[in-house]
């Protein structure tokens, strides 16, 4: 089947968050950042941390620290960047550019979009309820709304049972391979973010996703596609 074809029909549209909708690499990076200065260790550009935003604690502790998972000062370091991170998470997160304009106009044409992240409701709670831009979301699904998070199908089946829509009827849209695999695994037309922060060393066209944008704005020709 054409990717053309598989954007007939769309009823509702589904994001991703961090990477995809909002610019949360800021925060993210500076809570990591001020667990290292707090350290007396040297502070880092933003730019070192961008790129494992999408991997949330473990992407920020990875850069700050090149600690990973099994490693004994892991679980500690995780839980103080929690902490930190839960400090200051709306003090530079913003919405990338062109979004609330794409959203302004999924509503326009009568779709309903909705958010699928694996970020935990900890933090999805107080950042969408805050973001005036989440006001017309129909479905917010988290990382721990449902027993397993993404790769795995299940938040995006759960968010398309809110929505009361077949997953055929939903495109997914995320910036991180796990983002495609679950899209695919649901049933649902997918969307690569070439503009989000896709993790290190990522080969986006090896995802296979349904399609590719690099701007917000660029789903809309999708949709648009007779």
């Amino acid at each position: 089947m054409s990717a053309a074809r598989l954007f007939r029909g769309v009823r509702a549209v589904l994001f991703d968050l961090d990477g995809t909708l909002i610019d949360s690499a800021p925060d993210l990076g500076a809570a990591a950042d001020g667990m290292r200065v707090q350290r007396g260790l040297p502070s880092l550009p933003l730019d070192r941390y961008r790129p494992h935003a999408g991997a949330g604690a473990r992407g920020m502790l990875r850069a700050a620290f090149d600690i990973t998972p099994g490693h004994e000062d892991y679980e500690p370091l995780r839980e103080e960047f929690l902490q930190a991170y839960a400090r200051c998470l709306l003090e530079r997160t913003r919405p990338f550019d062109g979004v609330a304009e794409l959203l302004a106009s999924l509503q326009a044409r009568g779709l309903v979009w909705g958010v699928v992240t694996n970020k935990a409701q900890r933090f999805t709670v107080p950042i969408t309820q805050a973001m005036g831009l989440f006001s017309t979301a129909s479905a917010i699904v988290s990382g721990d709304t449902t027993p397993h998070a993404k790769p795995h199908p299940a938040p995006l089946l759960e968010a398309a049972r809110r929505l009361s829509l077949a997953p055929s009827q939903c495109i997914y849209v995320g910036d991180d391979e796990r983002d495609i695999l679950a899209g695919r695994a649901a049933g649902m037309t997918t969307v690569a973010a070439r503009y989000g922060y896709l993790g290190v060393d990522a080969d986006v066209t090896a995802w296979a996703a349904d399609a590719e944008v690099t701007s917000p704005d660029e789903i809309l020709k999708w949709l648009d596609v007779p």
